[in-house]
């Protein structure tokens, strides 16, 4: 497999992004560089409730520049526990990559105000000495859906924007069973695992892709869903096959 997969028709992965929005490992701990540190928020007055530490201004995740939508490097507001779970889904999802790619350069997305949410929008690597977008929101391919799997694996919620962009919130992973998730399930047992991507049997045909890979066969269990989501990861990226 080439390290760019050919891609899905771009109308059923944004039909899947609004049909959702409708309705509702292997790895290693890479450390996070000094973050530009803004002191905690705390409201005064009668009455006044502490909301928890304000956002801090990060130009990193890992050893990867974080930039604006428009490229802008000038950093990102990101609280102090959404960053940290960044930084450990970037090494994930760089630890299942092919051999051909660095370590990710740069990442491109977009924070809320507070802080308290990010949605990426593309991770830059390099093969050889060429600078490469491997994931990149605006392309529906294999590794836009494997690195969806891999925020899945790390984020309890991950929700498509209409251009393609992954919104992730802080929280703890797991199936949740929200529509978010089963429509993944559904969609990714499709188009990576060659299923049939019934929705109405997203459970029985997560089932059966985790039998290939000899894990538990529950995508609903903790075991089974970070099992399905890793194995997707990898599949996605094409550094296993699963035959």
């Amino acid at each position: 497999m080439t390290d760019q997969s050919p891609p899905f028709p771009r109308r059923r992965l944004l039909a899947g992004a609004a049909a959702t929005s409708a309705l509702a490992a292997v790895g290693t701990t890479v450390l996070a560089p000094a973050a530009h540190a803004a002191p905690d928020t705390v409201p005064t007055g009668p009455g006044a409730i502490r909301s928890g530490p304000a956002p801090v201004v990060r130009d990193r995740i890992a050893t990867a520049r974080l930039v604006a939508a428009d490229g802008d490097p000038a950093g990102l507001r990101l609280r102090a526990d959404l960053h940290e779970r960044l930084t450990a889904w970037l090494a994930f999802w760089s630890a299942n990559s092919p051999p051909s790619w660095s370590a990710p350069v740069a990442v491109r997305g977009t924070t809320t105000l507070a802080g308290d949410a990010f949605t990426l929008l593309a991770v830059e690597v390099r093969r050889g000495e060429t600078p490469v977008e491997a994931f990149t929101a605006a392309r529906p391919d294999a590794v836009h859906r494997a690195t969806e799997a891999s925020l899945h694996h790390h984020f309890p919620t991950v929700r498509r924007s209409v251009g393609g962009g992954l919104r992730v919130v802080d929280g703890s992973p797991g199936f949740t069973g929200a529509t978010e998730q089963t429509a993944f399930v559904a969609e990714v047992c499709r188009d990576l695992w060659g299923t049939a991507g019934r929705s109405a049997d997203w459970q029985g045909e997560a089932g059966r892709v985790l039998a290939r890979t000899g894990g538990p066969t529950d995508v609903t269990a903790r075991s089974g869903w970070a099992a399905f989501t890793r194995s997707t990861l990898r599949i996605g990226l094409g550094t296993e096959s699963y035959q």
